[in-house]
């Protein structure tokens, strides 16, 4: 359709080169335009900054996912500034999500812990949000005697990240955070955060988290891990299978976002941008793995 933003028309096509696009089963208000999937049971909500944002309350996402949450099915929530700006990185999340994705065996690699411009670096390319601070830093290599494994893989990644060991290939990381004293349970816990996982664009290190997990505990030694994940596109059932309880849900967050330069920063007092507007995230989903209760 002519009035279709360019946005949705690019996001409709990307779809399906991946999957049918189909009905959904009921009908539910949405605030922009939506696109199901059965197999996957999954709606993709399209959010454009050209149309409709005074329609954006600081619910409004929250509220789409828990509807239909209630039916069993996942919603990602794409913003148009975030597929402007990230767009190699929201297509292999897409992928990821419809089994598309380039899978590599977590027990053909090996841990090691990496400094903070390597992992920088890697956050960069391969995630949607910024890095930051952290305390300790990992990652999976990929050593070169399995390289064979990469041959059918048609997009490969940047091998800048070769460097400085030029016989593997960085293929994942995990960052986390100092230790906090926090009373749990009528004792105190050594907590820490994982603040950022991701793999390397276009691919799944299969059991990867779970390996960073397990190297950082072994060499560490937490009571227990927190950590988030971000209702826009995740509904956490990654965690919940590696053994985090789900403790609650935080607020929408905040944003200011440019809608021509797609420039994008949390609203704070001191925040600057120009021609901005407010928008709403989901928030995010709070877990926790207690290695007291549960050993790992």
């Amino acid at each position: 359709m002519e009035s279709t933003p360019p946005f949705i028309r690019e996001i409709a096509d990307f779809l399906r080169t991946l999957a049918e696009i189909e009905a959904p089963p009921v009908s539910i208000e949405m605030p922009f335009s939506y696109f199901f999937f059965s197999k996957q049971r999954l709606i993709i909500h399209c959010i454009p900054f050209n149309q409709g944002l005074t329609e954006i309350l600081p619910d409004t996402c929250v509220n789409v996912s828990d509807a239909w949450a209630a039916m069993g099915i996942k919603v990602v929530h794409i913003w148009e500034d975030v597929w402007r700006t990230k767009n190699e990185v929201v297509q292999s999340r897409l992928r990821s999500l419809f089994g598309r994705s380039y899978r590599i065996p977590a027990r053909l690699t090996e841990v090691r812990r990496i400094d903070k411009p390597t992992l920088d670096a890697f956050l960069k390319i391969n995630h949607l949000q910024v890095s930051t601070t952290a305390k300790y830093k990992y990652g999976l290599f990929l050593p070169h005697r399995y390289f064979r494994v990469l041959e059918k893989w048609t997009k490969k990644p940047d091998f800048s990240f070769l460097r400085p060991e030029p016989s593997s290939l960085l293929v994942a990381v995990a960052s986390f955070s100092g230790g906090k004293n926090i009373p749990r349970n009528s004792q105190t816990y050594r907590s820490f955060e994982l603040i950022r996982f991701a793999n390397v664009l276009d691919a799944t290190v299969v059991g990867g988290l779970d390996k960073l997990l397990k190297a950082f505990i072994k060499e560490v030694h937490p009571d227990d891990i927190m950590t988030y994940a971000d209702r826009d596109w995740s509904n956490g059932q990654s965690y919940e299978r590696l053994g985090f309880e789900r403790l609650g849900t935080t607020p929408p967050q905040t944003f200011l976002v440019n809608p021509n330069t797609f420039e994008r920063e949390y609203a704070t007092p001191e925040s600057k941008l120009e021609n901005a507007v407010k928008v709403y995230n989901s928030g995010n989903i709070k877990y926790l793995l207690d290695l007291l209760k549960y050993p790992k």
